[in-house]
């Protein structure tokens, strides 16, 4: 059974950080495509940070320079290291995994910067 548990979220002031984690469970997460998506009030959720199993990233442009998707492959955990943030980062962060072709999704921790 595949479960994706993210933490790290919080509220923190315009140019802090905090560090995301996404832990998964239910299979060798970490090794293949996984990635952070967010949705803020009123908005479409967008991919803000993704990494595949080549270690192959791709960023939204809004988050280039400021935030890296780091991985440990051994504690089968991702995460999302965000610095510089902006009240417009303010959003529901949620993990996601592909595995065998199926989507699998966090429940998500949300992020408030003001």
């Amino acid at each position: 059974h595949v479960q994706l548990v993210e933490s790290g979220g919080g509220s923190v002031q315009p140019g802090g950080s905090l560090r995301l984690s996404c832990a998964a469970s239910g299979y060798a997460g970490s090794s293949g495509y996984m990635g952070w998506f967010r949705r803020a009030p009123g908005k479409e959720r967008e991919a803000v940070a993704t990494i595949d199993s080549d270690v192959r990233t791709s960023y939204t442009d809004s988050v280039k320079g400021r935030f890296t998707i780091p991985k440990d492959n051994a504690k089968n955990t991702l995460y999302l290291q965000m610095n510089s943030l902006k009240p417009e980062d303010t959003a529901m962060y949620q993990c996601a995994a592909i595995h065998r072709g199926s989507w699998y999704w966090g429940r998500g921790t949300q992020v408030t910067v003001s």
